[in-house]
């Protein structure tokens, strides 16, 4: 599976569980009674500024990757990575709290957030805004940007992990409100698993047992062997 195709499935079903978390800040954005097409266009510049958001993150996380690879490192934090990963999932599959107080994060979104809301905000700015919302799902993609070889390559890895966010997250925006709890439950019951799949998968990548697709060899050892 190519990178973008990873991020992006990562974002579409990572948005399953940004509806449960995203939802309620998406529906508290005010809307004004302009017709449809005005009411769509203003969801859709929600989303573009979730997405901006993402790939500037990814540019701040393809920055300090870059220097990684350039280091040589490249294996090592593959490694790291997913190790990360696979605790954040046994954490949440165990239901272990590794952080006791992670309400300090939530300041300056939710500062933010309401100063937007109060001001009336674009649409765009405020999706902007919600797109560096503490998530779980944007940590572990922001894990597969840092693991790309390159500013351009990790802004793209982001922004196809925001695409894939986008369907539903639009829907969901629009006011559908189709998630029950229920339903969420089961979703967020999924999510670990996945987690440690892609956490299982960044660590055997970063061993580089020379497995095609799930751990490829470093190619940088094999041309110094030749």
């Amino acid at each position: 599976m190519s990178t973008e195709k990873l991020a992006f499935m990562i974002g579409l079903l990572g948005s399953l569980h940004c509806i449960g978390m995203c939802g309620p800040l998406a529906f508290a954005v005010p809307i004004q009674k302009r017709g449809w097409l005005l009411l769509v266009a203003d969801k859709l510049l929600y989303q573009l500024g979730r997405i901006a958001a993402y790939c500037s993150l990814g540019a701040i996380v393809g920055l300090l990757g870059r220097q990684i690879w350039i280091a040589g490192f490249q294996q090592g934090i593959s490694v790291l990575s997913g190790i990360l990963i696979v605790l954040a999932a046994s954490s949440r599959l165990f239901k272990l709290s590794l952080f006791k107080n992670q309400t300090f994060l939530l300041g300056p979104f939710n500062k933010a957030f309401n100063y937007a809301l109060k001001h009336q905000a674009n649409h765009l700015i405020i999706g902007f805004i919600n797109g560096f919302l503490p998530c779980g799902f944007v940590y572990l993609a922001l894990a597969g940007a840092l693991n790309t070889n390159g500013i351009q390559n990790a802004i793209g890895y982001m922004f196809w992990f925001g695409l894939g966010t986008l369907p539903l997250m639009f829907i969901a925006t629009l006011g559908l409100g189709f998630t029950g709890t229920v339903f969420r439950r089961k979703i967020n019951r999924v999510v670990p698993y996945l987690m440690l799949c892609i956490g299982i998968w960044f660590i055997l990548r970063g061993m580089t047992l020379n497995i095609p697709y799930l751990s490829p060899a470093n190619t940088n050892e094999i041309s110094n062997c030749r």
